[in-house]
């Protein structure tokens, strides 16, 4: 990589890549420092759609400052709007490209023109892996009792004194149903082998609470339900006999995969694709110059709060390198002169 940093490019000063808590904070704080941040919110997909996964939470709980709680997507537009009143301009668009290895940074959309920035935010977020069945999706996307989290949503009145469902067998199914035995009158962990994966701790925990039970060599070959989730039906993986379960929630704990696909491994990453931040309590990643926050650095708290958290984070110290290096500090390239002169901005 070049250590110099041009000032006399047409480059955005910083770019967030993401839409969900972490980027639209990162907005927020990047565009009252007068960055005039650029965001590319990304594109609706069969797995993702902008916004990220609490867009397929119909109400959230346990994020401050809303007592009655708040409808997901009513919270990702309020962000979105609270970023664009400062001057942040939106792209809907995915980025598909980067490179890290040449100053400027060049980020190449899906349709437009490369653009050129002197910081990046990378807030892409993680995506839930679901089973891959039609009516799962449906459900989880209208608020149908098919969840990815119990954390977010098995606290919600519909999920109360119910018998609920929980796919896998690693630690994060055992968190799950251990979680929802708070609130459910009886949990089934239903996995496809004869022993869990997770750890024996975990395991053991589970194993041991009176409202868990297994089913054990069991799969999911089809949830149930029009308006909301009525049962699962379940296939025996040994023998291959089917029968259904009734169940009043599916909560599907089988991973995340965080979506960090574009970045061509140009940022060092952990085994699982999640990107690492050498220094502890800070956002830089092994590129100078190049941030990262929200679930995309995140795979164990996963929560809305800690990625708006670190979108401030990663703001604040995309501001400080920018200043450190000399950049951003005479005026900004007006509207026509921007890298960005293609149909979707803002």
């Amino acid at each position: 990589m070049t250590d110099t940093l041009p000032r006399d490019t047409p480059a955005e000063l910083v770019v967030i890549i993401g839409s969900g808590p972490a980027a639209w904070t990162a907005a927020i704080y990047a565009a009252r420092a007068n960055l005039r941040p650029l965001v590319f919110e990304g594109e609706p997909s069969r797995e993702m759609i902008p916004g990220g996964q609490l867009m397929f939470t119909t109400e959230i709980e346990n994020f401050p400052g809303f007592p009655d709680g708040v409808d997901g997507q009513a919270l990702m537009a309020t962000m979105r709007t609270q970023a664009e009143r400062f001057g942040t301009r939106i792209v809907t668009e995915n980025i598909v490209s980067v490179d890290f290895a040449n100053r400027p940074f060049t980020l190449r959309p899906s349709y437009g023109a490369p653009v050129q920035a002197h910081a990046v935010i990378v807030a892409t977020g993680a995506r839930a892996i679901w089973l891959g069945l039609d009516n799962e999706e449906r459900l989880a996307q209208h608020g149908g009792g098919v969840s990815a989290c119990a954390v977010c949503d098995g606290a919600l009145p519909v999920y109360r004194d119910k018998v609920v469902a929980v796919v896998g067998g690693g630690d994060s199914a055992m968190e799950e149903a251990t979680y929802l035995t708070k609130f459910a009158r009886e949990v089934v962990i239903i996995h496809r082998r004869d022993s869990f994966r997770a750890s024996k701790v975990m395991a053991d925990r589970a194993l041991a609470n009176p409202k868990i039970r297994v089913e054990w060599n069991s799969q999911v070959v089809d949830v149930l339900g029009e308006d909301f989730i009525t049962g699962v039906r379940i296939a025996d993986t040994v023998t291959g006999a089917e029968r259904t379960l009734e169940v009043g929630g599916l909560f599907v704990a089988i991973g995340h995969a965080p979506n960090t696909g574009f970045l061509g491994g140009q940022l060092e990453t952990s085994p699982s694709g999640y990107i690492l931040t050498p220094t502890g309590w800070r956002t830089e990643t092994s590129v100078e110059g190049v941030f990262a926050a929200g679930d995309v650095i995140d795979d164990y708290f996963r929560q809305a709060i800690t990625s708006a958290g670190t979108g401030c984070m990663a703001a604040l110290e995309a501001e400080r390198w920018l200043a450190h290096h000399g950049i951003g500090e005479s005026p900004v390239l007006d509207t026509a002169e921007s890298s960005v002169g293609h149909p979707g901005s803002a």
